[in-house]
């Protein structure tokens, strides 16, 4: 094996012009890196060693020192390689190319002179596997394929974090911008823009984030019916999230109760969870012909999302039942199903359902018993 190469010398993180600071990049990333190394049971030094580069280097890669972010590509894909040849799974190397994206998307959201027009946040539409790992420093909850991991090979020696960490400031600046992002972007152009900056900023744990986001809302006047209903489902979610189930049921009672709205709605989810290639635009959301998805991940995800403490249940027992409206087949014997069928009892005894919810659960159960007979 060669001599470790050694990452050129980056200027400090901190340097910057007047008392300015430069944001910081590469949190996220490098913790994930650090996942990778732990799962394999390597030492910093051991794992240098493997990647043909120095122990420094991945003390600084780990720590967001040394961001992964500014590594060549040339040096990252190597390294991607080199990692697929150690045994790293195929679950942790989706999450870190999707933390390397969130990194970008931090670095340029922590900015102080973030420019909204040039902002990335509305160059696609963002799926959960990106929104969670881009939350995770921001609320401090791992995202699913984290959660899942095995305890690593090596015990950890001394403390360490739990999580990737931005400081409170770095928090508070990254919030503000969203806030001044959301309030900035305006017109049909900017709507995505707008969108999502709001969903993050609904991350915010300030006393006055509900009442701005509400403000925030009611100021949005969309002219046409895709922009309008995916600001109604913002508020009923945004709501929800804080405990106001209330526009939630109004949501899913008129925004959802004619087929355009029905089909927006699980194309929302099938594009949420994967089920479809990265788009640029919202237009998609809106196609009423029959889904070119197949379910499958997504009716494993609603599933997943039947407990009557989540705080979405209502929407998705109907968005279940609407699934299986128009795709009754993914009802054939298999895990899903089964833990449909398990998990129906446990609900139809809450308290905590809604009418229209425990009729839906009903007719559920009902399409079980006759795909299993």
């Amino acid at each position: 094996m060669g001599a470790p190469v050694r990452s050129k010398p980056i200027q400090s993180l901190t340097a910057g012009r007047g008392n300015s600071c430069r944001p910081r990049s590469g949190v996220v990333s490098g913790y994930v890196l650090r996942l990778i190394r732990e799962q394999q049971g390597c030492t910093q030094e051991g794992f240098a060693e493997r990647l043909q580069v120095s122990a420094d280097t991945i003390a600084g890669w780990e720590s967001g020192r040394r961001p992964l972010t500014a590594v060549p590509v040339g040096q990252m894909l190597a390294t991607r390689h080199r990692l697929v040849q150690l045994g790293a799974t195929p679950s942790l190397l989706h999450t870190f190319e999707r933390a390397l994206e969130a990194d970008v998307l931090l670095a340029g959201s922590l900015g102080s002179e973030m420019s909204v027009t040039a902002s990335a946040l509305g160059s696609m539409v963002m799926q959960r596997d990106l929104i969670e790992i881009l939350a995770w420093p921001l609320s401090g909850q791992p995202p699913r394929r984290i959660r899942e991991l095995p305890e690593p090979v090596r015990p950890r020696r001394g403390p360490a974090p739990g999580g990737p960490e931005l400081s409170h400031s770095e928090r508070r600046g990254f919030f503000a911008n969203m806030r001044r992002t959301a309030e900035e972007a305006r017109g049909g152009e900017q709507f995505l823009l707008r969108r999502q900056a709001l969903y993050l900023a609904g991350l915010d744990d300030q006393e006055d984030t509900g009442s701005w986001l509400a403000h925030q809302q009611r100021l949005e006047r969309p002219t046409d019916w895709l922009s309008n209903w995916l600001n109604l489902r913002s508020v009923a979610m945004v709501s929800a999230r804080h405990g106001d189930q209330e526009h939630l049921a109004h949501f899913i009672d008129t925004a959802l109760a004619d087929e355009a709205g029905a089909a927006a709605n699980l194309n929302y989810w099938a594009y949420w969870i994967g089920e479809l290639p990265l788009e640029h635009s919202d237009a998609f959301i809106a196609d009423s012909t029959p889904p070119q998805w197949s379910g499958h991940k997504l009716l494993a995800h609603l599933a997943d999302g039947l407990s009557i403490d989540h705080g979405y249940v209502d929407l998705n027992i109907h968005s279940v039942w609407s699934l299986l409206q128009v795709r009754p087949n993914l009802l054939r014997p298999g895990v899903t199903t089964s833990v449909l069928r398990d998990r129906l009892p446990m609900m139809l005894d809450s308290a905590g359902i809604s009418t229209r919810g425990r009729r839906e659960l009903e007719s559920i159960r009902y399409a079980i018993r006759l795909a299993e007979a």
